[in-house]
C-alpha cells in the first residue's frame, strides 16, 4: 500500500494515497464535524459543509471530504476562518433542526450533539431564527419511524439505499427550501418498495430513521 505523509494540527500523519483529509483525520482521533461524507462513496457529497479545514498555501479554507491528502501538506482545522464558516454552516443546520433532545431517539448519540460539544458550539442558534419544518411523520411501517422534520438532509440514508442496498426507496424530493428525504411520488413508506433492511435508519445520525 503506498502511503503519504501529513500534517494535521501539528500531528504528522502516515495514511493511504489518495485518502481524503477528512477520513486520514478520523482515523488518528482528529475531530472534523461533518454530517454527510461517506467512507465508501467515491464521490463526496458535500453538502453539509461542516468539514472545512485550511490548508497551508491555499487560500481559503476548503472542504476535507473532497480533497485528498499530500506529501508535505500542513493542514489545520481550528483557524479563524476555519470556525467561523463551520459555525454559520451549524447555525442553518439548526435553524431548521427542532431542539427536542430529549424526546429525541437519538439523544446522547446523535452527531449534532457530537459537533456542538466538540466545536463547543450552541445547539441553539445565536444569529438565525428558527423557522422549522411542519411535515407530517410517517409512522407507517410497522418496523421504523421516519420523522422529516428531524432530518439535515445529509443524503447517508439516500446513499445506503441507492448505492448499496440497490433499493432506491428513498430519495431527495423537490427542490431548495422544500427539499426532503422520501419515497417516489412520496408515498408512505409502507406503501413504498422498502425491504425492511433497516439500514437507512442505521446510518441516520441525527434519529430522523428510528426503529420502534
Amino acid at each position: 500500500m503506498e502511503t503519504v505523509t501529513l500534517t494535521i494540527n501539528g500531528q504528522e500523519i502516515v495514511t493511504e494515497k489518495g485518502k481524503k483529509i477528512l477520513w486520514a483525520a478520523q482515523e488518528n482521533g482528529i475531530f472534523v464535524p461533518h454530517l454527510c461524507a461517506v467512507l465508501e462513496s467515491p464521490i463526496p457529497f458535500g453538502g453539509c459543509r461542516l468539514c472545512f479545514v485550511e490548508i497551508e498555501g491555499i487560500k481559503d479554507p476548503v472542504t476535507s471530504c473532497t480533497e485528498e491528502a499530500i506529501t508535505g501538506m500542513v493542514v489545520h482545522t481550528r483557524t479563524e476562518p476555519v470556525l467561523q464558516l463551520v459555525r454559520m454552516a451549524f447555525e442553518l443546520i439548526m435553524s431548521r433542526h427542532p431542539i427536542i433532545c430529549k424526546e429525541c431517539p437519538a439523544n446522547m448519540k446523535c452527531a449534532l450533539q457530537d459537533i456542538a460539544r466538540e466545536m463547543g458550539f450552541k445547539l441553539k442558534p445565536k444569529k438565525l431564527p428558527q423557522i422549522l419544518p411542519e411535515l407530517p411523520v410517517d409512522d407507517s411501517h410497522p418496523l421504523f419511524t421516519y420523522n422529516p422534520n428531524l432530518c439535515v438532509l445529509c443524503g447517508q440514508c439516500v446513499y445506503v439505499c441507492n448505492e448499496v442496498v440497490k433499493e432506491t426507496t428513498l430519495d431527495f424530493n423537490f427542490r431548495g427550501f422544500k427539499t426532503q428525504v422520501g419515497t417516489f411520488q412520496n408515498k408512505l413508506l409502507a406503501d413504498s418498495r422498502c425491504n425492511a433492511c433497516l439500514k437507512c435508519v442505521d446510518t441516520c445520525p441525527v434519529g430522523a430513521l428510528s426503529r420502534k
